[in-house]
Protein backbone atom coordinates (compact mmCIF):
# COMPACT_ATOMS: atom_id res chain seq x y z
CA UNK A 1 0.00 0.00 0.00
CA UNK A 2 1.70 3.16 -0.79
CA UNK A 3 1.08 5.68 2.12
CA UNK A 4 -0.59 8.99 0.78
CA UNK A 5 1.63 11.48 2.83
CA UNK A 6 4.95 10.46 1.49
CA UNK A 7 3.19 10.47 -2.32
CA UNK A 8 1.78 14.33 -1.25
CA UNK A 9 5.62 15.33 -0.04
CA UNK A 10 7.45 13.73 -3.43
CA UNK A 11 4.73 15.86 -5.30
CA UNK A 12 5.46 18.93 -3.24
CA UNK A 13 9.37 18.07 -3.65
CA UNK A 14 9.22 17.87 -7.30
CA UNK A 15 6.75 20.79 -7.48
CA UNK A 16 9.64 23.19 -5.92
CA UNK A 17 12.39 21.89 -7.96
CA UNK A 18 14.00 22.17 -11.03
CA UNK A 19 13.18 18.54 -11.80
CA UNK A 20 11.23 16.93 -14.11
CA UNK A 21 11.45 13.15 -12.58
CA UNK A 22 11.92 11.69 -9.40
CA UNK A 23 12.19 8.33 -9.23
CA UNK A 24 12.24 5.52 -6.16
CA UNK A 25 13.00 2.25 -5.67
CA UNK A 26 12.13 0.33 -2.89
CA UNK A 27 11.48 -3.66 -2.26
CA UNK A 28 10.59 -4.30 -5.42
CA UNK A 29 8.01 -1.60 -5.59
CA UNK A 30 8.65 1.55 -7.91
CA UNK A 31 7.51 5.37 -7.41
CA UNK A 32 8.01 7.85 -10.24
CA UNK A 33 6.63 11.35 -10.38
CA UNK A 34 6.96 13.62 -13.00
CA UNK A 35 5.64 17.12 -14.79
CA UNK A 36 4.47 16.72 -17.88
CA UNK A 37 5.74 20.30 -18.51
CA UNK A 38 6.52 23.90 -17.31
CA UNK A 39 3.08 24.39 -16.68
CA UNK A 40 1.60 20.74 -17.23
CA UNK A 41 -0.32 18.21 -14.42
CA UNK A 42 2.12 16.88 -12.09
CA UNK A 43 1.70 13.04 -12.81
CA UNK A 44 2.32 9.32 -10.94
CA UNK A 45 3.09 5.92 -11.33
CA UNK A 46 3.50 2.99 -9.30
CA UNK A 47 5.00 -0.44 -10.40
CA UNK A 48 4.17 -3.20 -8.42
CA UNK A 49 6.96 -6.49 -8.55
CA UNK A 50 4.92 -9.02 -10.99
CA UNK A 51 5.24 -11.66 -7.96
CA UNK A 52 2.99 -9.17 -5.92
CA UNK A 53 0.69 -9.03 -8.87
CA UNK A 54 -2.28 -11.32 -9.73
CA UNK A 55 -2.28 -12.71 -13.67
CA UNK A 56 -4.87 -14.22 -15.32
CA UNK A 57 -4.83 -17.59 -16.69
CA UNK A 58 -4.72 -15.81 -20.19
CA UNK A 59 -5.50 -12.12 -21.01
CA UNK A 60 -6.83 -11.69 -24.30
CA UNK A 61 -4.45 -9.12 -26.91
CA UNK A 62 -7.53 -6.60 -26.72
CA UNK A 63 -7.07 -6.16 -22.83
CA UNK A 64 -3.72 -4.60 -23.57
CA UNK A 65 -5.60 -2.11 -24.98
CA UNK A 66 -5.76 -2.12 -28.57
CA UNK A 67 -3.67 -3.98 -31.41
CA UNK A 68 -1.15 -5.61 -29.76
CA UNK A 69 0.34 -6.53 -33.11
CA UNK A 70 1.86 -9.00 -34.99
CA UNK A 71 3.74 -11.02 -31.96
CA UNK A 72 0.31 -11.43 -30.57
CA UNK A 73 -1.46 -12.63 -33.30
CA UNK A 74 1.46 -15.19 -34.23
CA UNK A 75 0.60 -16.37 -30.05
CA UNK A 76 -2.87 -16.74 -31.01
CA UNK A 77 -2.00 -18.53 -34.19
CA UNK A 78 0.01 -20.59 -31.91
CA UNK A 79 -2.75 -22.22 -30.18
CA UNK A 80 -4.09 -24.65 -32.73
CA UNK A 81 -3.40 -28.47 -32.25
CA UNK A 82 -2.21 -29.50 -28.85
CA UNK A 83 -3.68 -26.24 -27.48
CA UNK A 84 -4.38 -27.22 -23.51
CA UNK A 85 -0.51 -28.11 -23.21
CA UNK A 86 0.06 -24.83 -24.82
CA UNK A 87 -2.65 -22.99 -22.24
CA UNK A 88 -1.35 -24.61 -19.82
CA UNK A 89 2.51 -23.60 -20.44
CA UNK A 90 1.10 -19.89 -20.65
CA UNK A 91 -0.76 -19.69 -17.85
CA UNK A 92 2.76 -19.90 -15.90
CA UNK A 93 3.93 -16.89 -18.03
CA UNK A 94 4.12 -13.06 -16.17
CA UNK A 95 3.47 -10.65 -18.32
CA UNK A 96 5.32 -7.22 -17.75
CA UNK A 97 3.48 -4.33 -19.07
CA UNK A 98 4.30 -1.04 -19.82
CA UNK A 99 4.17 1.61 -16.85
CA UNK A 100 3.64 4.81 -18.78
CA UNK A 101 2.69 6.10 -22.17
CA UNK A 102 4.60 6.48 -24.36
CA UNK A 103 7.04 4.80 -27.45
CA UNK A 104 8.69 1.38 -27.11
CA UNK A 105 12.00 1.03 -28.37
CA UNK A 106 13.81 -2.45 -28.10
CA UNK A 107 17.43 -1.18 -29.21
CA UNK A 108 19.54 1.38 -26.78
CA UNK A 109 20.02 3.35 -30.50
CA UNK A 110 19.64 2.32 -34.14
CA UNK A 111 21.20 -0.20 -35.85
CA UNK A 112 22.11 -1.48 -32.25
CA UNK A 113 20.94 -5.42 -31.15
CA UNK A 114 17.95 -5.13 -28.97
CA UNK A 115 17.86 -5.52 -25.76
CA UNK A 116 16.58 -9.29 -25.58
CA UNK A 117 14.95 -11.41 -28.17
CA UNK A 118 12.31 -14.05 -27.65
CA UNK A 119 14.49 -16.72 -26.03
CA UNK A 120 16.90 -14.28 -24.13
CA UNK A 121 17.77 -15.43 -20.57
CA UNK A 122 16.66 -12.26 -18.35
CA UNK A 123 17.69 -11.39 -14.28
CA UNK A 124 16.08 -8.30 -11.68
CA UNK A 125 17.43 -5.19 -13.04
CA UNK A 126 17.99 -6.32 -16.42
CA UNK A 127 17.28 -3.37 -19.20
CA UNK A 128 13.86 -4.82 -21.12
CA UNK A 129 13.31 -1.53 -23.26
CA UNK A 130 13.34 2.44 -23.74
CA UNK A 131 10.35 4.05 -23.63
CA UNK A 132 10.12 7.71 -24.57
CA UNK A 133 7.84 9.83 -22.90
CA UNK A 134 8.33 13.44 -23.40
CA UNK A 135 11.55 13.14 -25.22
CA UNK A 136 12.91 11.59 -21.73
CA UNK A 137 14.16 8.09 -22.56
CA UNK A 138 13.06 5.87 -19.78
CA UNK A 139 14.51 2.40 -19.63
CA UNK A 140 12.32 -0.36 -17.87
CA UNK A 141 14.23 -3.28 -16.16
CA UNK A 142 12.87 -6.34 -15.32
CA UNK A 143 11.47 -6.73 -11.83
CA UNK A 144 11.64 -11.04 -12.55
CA UNK A 145 14.14 -13.52 -13.65
CA UNK A 146 13.22 -16.01 -16.04
CA UNK A 147 13.48 -16.68 -20.30
CA UNK A 148 11.58 -14.20 -22.58
CA UNK A 149 8.78 -15.73 -24.40
CA UNK A 150 7.18 -13.13 -26.86
CA UNK A 151 8.05 -9.62 -27.13
CA UNK A 152 3.91 -7.55 -28.09
CA UNK A 153 5.13 -4.54 -29.91
CA UNK A 154 7.50 -3.79 -32.51
CA UNK A 155 10.00 -1.64 -31.78
CA UNK A 156 9.26 2.34 -32.43
CA UNK A 157 5.50 1.97 -32.25
CA UNK A 158 3.36 3.29 -29.87
CA UNK A 159 2.55 1.95 -26.22
CA UNK A 160 -0.09 3.04 -23.83
CA UNK A 161 0.10 2.33 -19.88
CA UNK A 162 -1.06 -1.22 -19.17
CA UNK A 163 -0.36 -2.69 -22.34
CA UNK A 164 1.16 -5.88 -22.73
CA UNK A 165 5.33 -5.38 -23.55
CA UNK A 166 7.04 -8.53 -23.06
CA UNK A 167 5.62 -12.12 -22.05
CA UNK A 168 8.38 -14.24 -19.26
CA UNK A 169 8.26 -17.91 -18.22
CA UNK A 170 9.60 -17.12 -14.44
CA UNK A 171 10.31 -21.51 -14.34
CA UNK A 172 12.08 -21.60 -17.90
Amino acid sequence: MIDLAFLERLLDLLNRSNADTIEIRRWGTTIRVSKGGNSGPLTYQVTVPAAQQSLPAAAPPAAAGGDAGPAAATAAGAAAPGAPAVDQERSRWLEIKSPMVGTFYARPEPGADPYVKVGSRIKVGQTLCIIEAMKIMNPLDAEVSGVIKEICVEDGQPVEFGQVLFRVDPHG
